[in-house]
């Protein structure tokens, strides 16, 4: 498994997408990544050589905030909001959706397992 920015890419697949798997590295920058390097995108993974793979490590890190950076920037934005107080951070704070869906239905993913509320009978 050839490793990029710190993280193990899977070799069976093409170098177009294993570039996906890490945290900030979408298709598009991918193929922007590849591009720059001057990789064919169908060539897997397990192909590539040394040469490329430090090509490929010195544009994503001189070029790009990915993995641990990225992540920390994100959670500081959120933190961020939270302290403020802002809508979006009382939100956030809560655990309910962030930008505007509804809450009666669905809303699922974000508040977690439906909580049934019984109700009890005087005897």
């Amino acid at each position: 498994m050839p490793r990029i920015v710190g993280v193990d890419i899977p070799k069976g697949k093409r170098i177009g997408v294993a570039l996906t798997y890490i945290y900030g590295i979408g298709p598009v920058v991918s193929k922007q990544i590849l591009r720059k390097a001057d990789i064919e995108p169908s060539l897997r993974a397990k192909d590539l050589t040394e040469g490329q793979i430090s090509k490929l490590n010195s544009i994503i890190g001189s070029e790009y905030m990915v993995e641990g950076d990225l992540r920390r920037e994100v959670s500081g934005n959120i933190k961020r909001l939270i302290s403020i107080s802002s809508y979006r951070g009382v939100r956030h704070k809560r655990g309910l959706p962030v930008r505007g869906q509804r809450t009666s239905t669905n809303a699922r993913t974000r508040k977690g397992p439906k909580k049934t509320i019984g109700v009890k009978r005087k005897k």
